[in-house]
């Protein structure tokens, strides 16, 4: 890169360049002298010299025969602009910053495809204190190294499978809860909340894989609740089952039968107990 195209990069004018140039080359010149040796128009030479001065790369010398300029050393000068643009770059940065705090985050970022599991595989790279994840085998398969990672970091990992297993598939990671709550149809679930504040909800099917991100907090904390709530209904399943006839009163057994859609609570506590296990 030539000098006057150096400076031209930097936001010199044309005449700009080639006066500072002529500056550096010919010491102290006065507008005559500047204006000959660039080829500036005498009328304009002045008010591109005094241009140089205001931006630091040029001072004035006064003498009795009149107005003279000498150039800035290019090494000073150019510290100078590499100073005040740092200088730019954090009062850009800052204001920027501020913008973003102001803006409102998106409700929910809606995902399709491979966006589901790229997003999942950044919520993860991103935990720093907690994953509540709840997961079937063929995603527990692509999410193990995030995971394993991610538990490397000292992030809390509350794994629930969903799928049930008898066996470690090698694929969840944390403190693991396996219970048989696959989601009805040939779709597979993936619940996945990081550090309490940021949740993604994907439905994976065979033809068709849908998903949403969302920081709001009323979705996170049902997020959060489904799992929690879906490993604690599972344990008392396999701890009460067959002892809740005795403990429920008839109105609480009848509101509870309510709730399910085969209109039997017990049942589904039966159910929730056939696989159940837990593993560090």
């Amino acid at each position: 890169m030539d000098a006057l195209r150096g400076l031209r990069e930097l936001a010199f004018t044309e005449y700009e360049a080639r006066a500072y140039v002529a500056l550096i080359e010919g010491g102290e010149l006065n507008g005559y002298a500047l204006a000959k040796a660039t080829g500036i128009p005498r009328a304009n030479i002045y008010a591109v010299a005094d241009k140089l001065v205001q931006r630091g790369a040029a001072r004035r010398a006064e003498h009795s025969a009149g107005v003279a300029f000498v150039a800035i050393a290019p090494k000073r000068f150019l510290r100078s602009i590499e100073v005040s643009q740092r200088q730019l770059m954090r009062a850009a940065q800052h204001a920027l910053a501020r913008l973003s705090r102001r803006r409102p985050r998106a409700a929910v970022l809606n995902l399709r495809d491979d966006e589901v599991l790229a997003s999942a595989r950044q919520l993860i790279d991103d935990s720093k204190k907690s994953l509540l994840i709840a997961l079937q085998p063929d995603e527990a398969a692509v999410l193990a190294d995030h995971l394993r990672q991610a538990r490397e970091r000292d992030v809390v990992i509350t794994t629930l499978c969903l799928e049930g297993c008898s066996n470690e598939c090698g694929g969840c990671s944390g403190k693991i809860y396996r219970h048989r709550l696959v989601p009805p149809g040939d779709a597979r679930w993936l619940l996945l909340v990081c550090d309490g504040h940021a949740a993604l909800l994907g439905h994976i099917a065979p033809e068709n894989v849908t998903g949403v991100l969302t920081e709001q907090v009323l979705v996170v904390e049902l997020a959060s609740a489904y799992i929690r709530q879906s490993v604690t209904l599972a344990m008392l399943g396999s701890e009460l089952a067959g002892q809740f006839t005795g403990l429920l009163s008839a109105e609480t057994r009848r509101l509870l039968d309510g709730l399910y859609p085969d209109g039997d609570f017990l049942a589904r506590m039966r159910e929730l107990s056939d696989a159940t296990s837990t593993s560090a």
